[in-house]
């Protein structure tokens, strides 16, 4: 759900928390500040270097719109999705406020999104990976959702397979009151991005606790 912020091998979670929860948390996320500018900024500007007039994107698990939004002026269009509607509601009013007309905002989990509306020259998955039920199908659908020589960008919390917070997380999860997190290596992610075709060009993690930033292109002309 943009840079701030799994029944997979690697850890395990499901994409069980409900959609309500999301929408409830919506306002305070929409309010909450991005906790170092610095790097976000470069994030985006890795980003754009990949961006052309005439590209098309997919984001997937957009949140409030705020990353595409921000890159709305770089492409042709961004088709940005998150299965949270009281996360698009905020969205389409944020883009509106910011005249940004070549963003379409649409309800859909990763599982959901229909092959058919590709394929996109970028695929965007921030702060989302780890929160997915089968994280290697969801990165698999992505690779299918590019166009060769496409390129996957993501920013994902790699705690570790063993991290105290996967102790301390799953009871609540359990009802719901917080999301269940997948905990993963940041070499378990890049395997399962290389698995599904896609090769990384970009890798970046600038502290010890930061998410890993990733840029990797599906090979092909």
């Amino acid at each position: 759900m943009a840079y701030h912020a799994a029944s997979s091998r690697g850890g395990g979670a499901i994409m069980a928390t409900r959609p309500e929860f999301w929408s409830r948390m919506a306002e305070r996320y929409s309010r909450s500040k991005i906790p170092n500018e610095e790097i976000y900024e470069r994030k985006l500007r890795e980003t754009q270097e990949y961006l052309t007039p005439e590209s098309e994107v997919l984001e997937i698990g957009c949140g409030t719109g705020t990353t595409a939004i921000r890159h709305g002026p770089h492409a042709r269009h961004i088709l940005a999705t998150d299965y949270a509607e009281g996360m698009l509601e905020i969205a389409r009013k944020k883009a509106e406020e910011a005249g940004v007309t070549n963003v379409t905002f649409e309800r859909a989990s990763a599982e959901e999104i229909d092959e058919g509306r590709g394929p996109f020259d970028m695929v965007m998955a921030h702060s989302i990976l780890h929160l997915v039920g089968d994280r290697p199908a969801v990165l698999a659908k992505c690779a299918r959702l590019l166009k060769p020589g496409g390129v996957f960008v993501s920013s994902t919390f790699t705690p570790g397979r063993w991290h105290p917070l996967r102790f301390v997380l799953p009871l609540p999860g359990l009802f719901g009151f917080v999301p269940e997190v997948g905990f993963f290596s940041e070499a378990d992610l890049v395997a399962e991005v290389e698995e599904a075709g896609l090769h990384v060009e970009r890798r970046w993690k600038p502290s010890r606790m930061s998410a890993l930033f990733l840029i990797a292109r599906k090979q092909g002309t």
